[in-house]
């Protein structure tokens, strides 16, 4: 197990390290953090910016080369550097990533465990009825892109609260602010504000496990450990739930490791479209004004985490599957 480790650590560093030079190297050769200056009345000298955009490391007039080392030496200081207007960046991500974090987990917990409940039921009962209308569904939610997604049940919210004839859901922001009341309030509040961001990034996470799920159980109905457990007198669900699906368990943790940049993909227009000021929205805006800081920061930050989801799933897997510990 710590050989295990040891060696995933040491390739989920070497990973970070690449993909954060690339992201940053990509983002200082394509975007134009020059132009936040320009258009403005009284124009500033052009010294000037050539003079805050040095401080900042954004200038063009430097060698990339040199701008890649200063930039690496700070992060490795702990320093990710600047935005263009001179905002720390690490107070930034710090504040932007809780956010996040409160958008994704509830939404990775409801899409995790109700698409594996799914696709184990699907699997154990091939062709029956909820085979076959978590299949029309979960190919239907696949084939709809994240963003409409989104702007549907936001759609959708507007109409049953129109209906209803009070704001029992909200398609817009985190909380209320300024919102009277005590602590059980702000908790409703915010759980009204959660509802639809959660069903965003829960529904094609349920989709594609429940699909992934259901071919994995379906293997395990006629599998030789499971029809001798039945020989043995457990009846056919307690032979599948004992033996048939703690093994499929494993193999789902280790896809969810590496699905996980789906997940930020989908959060990104996710609080774009409810108004979440999280690490996606940060990421577009820092994009469309050239700030190639804040991208290589953000980008940095999600190949750390969806290499310790990695790690994490593939531990998982160690653990629940025998014969993960036999490679």
């Amino acid at each position: 197990m710590a050989g295990f480790l040891l060696r995933r650590l040491g390739g989920g560093l070497l990973l970070v390290v690449v993909v954060s030079s690339c992201a940053y190297l990509l983002a200082a050769s394509a975007l134009d953090p020059r132009g936040n200056y320009e258009g403005r009345q009284p124009p500033l000298p052009e010294h000037v910016v050539d003079t805050l955009l040095e401080r900042y490391n954004l200038s063009d007039r430097v060698p990339l080369a040199e701008r890649y080392v200063t930039w690496a030496g700070n992060v490795l200081t702990g320093d990710l550097g600047r935005t263009w207007d001179g905002r720390p960046i690490g107070e930034e991500v710090e504040r932007r990533a809780g956010v996040t974090l409160r958008l994704v987990v509830p939404g990775v917990l409801v899409g995790g465990v109700t698409g594996v409940l799914v696709g184990a039921w699907a699997g154990a009962r091939r062709y029956g009825a909820v085979d076959r209308l978590s299949t029309v569904g979960a190919f239907l939610v696949i084939s709809t892109p994240a963003i409409v997604i989104a702007v549907c049940l936001q759609n959708t919210a507007l109409w049953v609260n129109d209906v209803a004839g009070t704001d029992l859901l909200r398609a817009t922001g985190e909380y209320t602010h300024a919102l009277p009341g005590d602590a059980w309030d702000a908790a409703v509040d915010r759980a009204r504000h959660l509802v639809l961001p959660t069903l965003t990034i829960a529904l094609p996470l349920a989709a594609v496990y429940s699909r992934y799920q259901r071919a994995l159980m379906a293997d395990q109905v006629g599998a030789d450990h499971v029809r001798t457990a039945r020989a043995k007198g457990l009846t056919r669900r307690s032979a599948l739930l004992r033996h048939g699906l703690r093994p499929t368990l494993g193999s789902a943790f280790a896809y969810f490791g590496y699905s996980s940049a789906a997940l930020f993909t989908g959060a990104v227009f996710t609080e774009k479209v409810f108004g979440w000021h999280g690490l996606g929205e940060f990421l577009l805006d820092s994009v469309a004004k050239g700030d190639v800081n804040a991208v290589a920061a953000v980008c940095a930050l999600a190949a750390a985490t969806l290499v310790a989801v990695g790690i994490l799933a593939d531990v998982a897997r160690f653990l629940l599957d025998p014969r993960a510990r036999e490679v």
